[in-house]
């Protein structure tokens, strides 16, 4: 990789991580995650309908949606103008990060909270988990938003940051993180354990495994850093991550949850119920004290702190060597 070209790269991530929390993700802005979406759910319809095998299918559709997102981007590397390119390339790895909309998603349920407005904060929550929320406490709610926000600061920040890092030796960090962000959007979609999606979806549940195992052990270790500088508390931080990173039925998500929970003193974890089924599920921390609403300001906290942080070492290489 020339000088030149990391440099070139480093800008524009950088720019994109800016227009992410300046901008977010305007609704009426096109969004390449739509696209994917719209592009998964045809190719499942296909899938189902002409694969029997629907473990061989899943293969089929992992490969596929890779492939209809990728091949567009190629083209346009190959024969759009470089400026026009450029321009693509900046606003594509912008939409790609989410720090912004997890901010803005997180607060909007803390503040039904703090205004005691519990139902509606409950169908706020329901917009960004998986699990029921009708019958939810305010602590559970609180919990839900906690834990979301502390799993895709890797999902939804870290991770696609990870792989556009990765890419920049090769020139690829576009490639890379839509590449990523393709088999995330998969996993969302039909990456569940339970019918109609155990085995069509068992092929980008097991790649998005894969994929971040590495973004979630060091997106981790970033979190419990920034904690730090935050004056959190590092040292059960640490105790937390080393004890109960692994109390999590996904093999990734329990690392950042960990982190979180013993940065701010608080329990995650626990069983909930998704689709009227009772899930049962180990804790994660202890209750030293109570959850409250400021420990998602203080979770969001430690996400964009993360990011930055990642960022400015990411610069510190880059001029060093």
């Amino acid at each position: 990789m020339s000088s030149l070209l990391g440099d070139r790269m480093l800008i524009k991530i950088g720019i994109a991580i800016l227009l992410d929390l300046l901008i977010g993700d305007p609704p009426d802005w096109p969004h390449p995650i739509r696209f994917f979406g719209w592009v998964i759910a045809y190719l499942e319809k296909m899938v189902r309908k002409h694969v029997k095998n629907l473990y061989l299918g899943g293969f089929v559709l992992l490969v596929g949606s890779i492939t209809s997102a990728l091949l567009p981007v190629l083209i346009m590397k190959a024969i759009a103008p470089p400026f026009l390119y450029n321009i693509l390339e900046i606003y594509l790895l912008y939409t790609f990060l989410a720090s912004r909309c997890l901010l803005d998603e997180a607060l909007k349920v803390k503040i039904e909270l703090e205004c005691g407005q519990l139902e509606s904060a409950r169908v706020k929550l329901s917009y960004l988990v998986g699990r029921d929320t009708q019958s939810l406490s305010q602590s559970d709610v609180t919990r839900g938003v906690i834990e979301t926000v502390a799993e895709n600061t890797i999902d939804g920040v870290l991770a696609p940051l990870f792989f556009m890092i990765v890419g920049m030796p090769f020139g690829v960090s576009l490639e890379f993180a839509l590449i990523y962000k393709v088999v995330n959007t998969l996993d969302s979609m039909v990456g569940y354990i339970h019918s109609p999606y155990k085995e069509i979806g068992f092929a980008s549940a097991k790649m998005d495994d894969f994929l971040n195992f590495i973004p979630a052990r060091l997106g981790a270790m970033a979190m419990l850093l920034t904690g730090h500088l935050f004056k959190y508390d590092i040292k059960n931080g640490l105790k937390v991550f080393a004890r109960d990173r692994d109390h999590h039925k996904s093999p990734n998500s329990g690392h950042p949850e960990s982190a979180i929970a013993g940065l701010l003193r608080i329990q995650l974890g626990g069983s909930n119920f998704y689709f009227g089924n009772l899930v049962i599920k180990p804790t994660i921390g202890d209750s030293i004290v109570p959850i409250e609403p400021q420990h998602i300001t203080e979770t969001i906290k430690v996400m964009i702190g993360s990011e930055l942080m990642v960022y400015s070492i990411l610069c510190l290489i880059t001029f060093l060597f």
